[in-house]
């Protein structure tokens, strides 16, 4: 295996977990358009949250795509562990959001709700999943103190 070849594993989680953000993104934001949830509890400020999350995904697997195709700077990886720690951090405030979301919807439409907390749960299942692989190619040293923005 070529040495950036290691980070295929990496790359493909978070491209299941940006998968899932955008299902996430796309149902809650969805939940705006319609009239009986437009001024939903949670959910515009879970977007507070949602919004920076879908960042930190987007920075870590472009960051790790860069690492698959070759480039080795640390800063690189600096980076990508760096994202990967943010979204988690922004993950535990959306998923907090989607359960008064949840909690104050009309009956008609916890089930639709029900199914972006599944989604949620497969985008952050997947970040874990890149987590763990990331942390098993850098070693956990690397994961200690990283800057949160």
């Amino acid at each position: 295996m070529r040495q950036n070849e290691v980070w295929q594993s990496v790359a493909t989680e978070l491209y299941r977990s940006l998968y899932g953000e955008q299902m996430v993104c796309s149902m809650s934001t969805q939940l705006f358009h319609v009239p009986e949830t437009k001024d939903l509890p949670g959910n515009l400020e879970m977007h507070t949250h949602l919004v920076p999350a879908s960042y930190h995904r987007v920075t870590a697997a472009g960051s790790a795509q860069r690492l698959l195709n070759g480039e080795s700077a640390p800063s690189i990886v600096e980076t990508l562990v760096a994202c990967i720690q943010n979204a988690e951090q922004r993950d535990r405030n959306v998923y907090a959001g989607l359960q008064t979301m949840r909690d104050a919807a009309p009956a008609s439409f916890k089930p639709f709700i029900e199914n972006i907390i599944r989604w949620e749960d497969y985008t952050e299942y997947h970040l874990q999943n890149a987590k763990r692989f990331a942390i098993s190619i850098t070693g956990s040293a690397a994961w200690q103190g990283q800057p949160q923005y």
